[in-house]
């Protein structure tokens, strides 16, 4: 299987470099990240993505839309 690897930067927080199936989504990569889809938006040169699109980009920005105090 080949893979792609992936530079996650989870905004005001840290970054992940994250090695991921050729054929997996953005969904895929948020998890693999510790965040449920549905609590985040995925942004590619600043504009989002959807969940289910598979990732083709080298560098993604997560952005939390629900932070628990």
């Amino acid at each position: 299987m080949r893979c792609m690897d992936v530079t996650v930067d989870v905004v005001g927080e840290d970054s992940h470099e994250v090695r991921l199936a050729e054929t997996a989504t953005y969904a895929d990569l948020v998890e693999a990240v510790g965040h449920s889809p549905h609590e985040v938006s995925v942004l590619v040169d600043g504009s989002p993505v959807p969940e289910d699109q598979p990732v083709e980009a080298a560098h993604v920005e997560v952005l939390r839309l629900i932070k628990g105090g």
